[in-house]
């Protein structure tokens, strides 16, 4: 059985930084993409980054690009996301997902992934 976990989120200033993390169990990691996906109340559910599962290629929106960064680590089937600078727009929910579909053209599409965790709070105020 697959089972995503997120942790990391909370409450933090405008400026501020947080790292979310995620453990993936049940599946061979290494073969998976990852990505982190949020959600804010009455918005639809936004890719915000992905990663190929070698950790070579990565995609991020461009609502944070140059703020957040992707990482996994592969032997501990955990997916990281560093978020600096973060913004109150940035207040979501967060989800992690794993997926077998990889676009070179870039984008992180949530029907592109099939597990899903319960996802993390995110809270960035002003």
């Amino acid at each position: 059985q697959v089972q995503v976990v997120e942790s990391g989120g909370g409450l933090v200033q405008a400026g501020g930084s947080l790292r979310l993390s995620c453990t993936a169990s049940g599946l061979t990691f290494d073969h998976y993409a990852m990505g982190w996906f949020r959600q804010a109340p009455g918005k639809e559910r936004e890719g915000v980054s992905c990663i190929r599962w070698g950790g070579s290629r990565t995609y991020y929106a461009d609502s944070v690009k140059g703020r957040f960064t992707i990482s996994r680590d592969n032997a501990k089937n955990t997916l990281y996301l560093q978020m600096n600078s973060l913004k109150p727009d940035d207040t979501a929910m967060y989800y992690c997902a794993a997926g077998l579909v990889w676009r070179d053209g870039g984008g992180c599409f949530a029907r592109d992934y099939q597990s899903w965790g319960q996802g993390t709070q995110v809270t960035v105020s002003s």
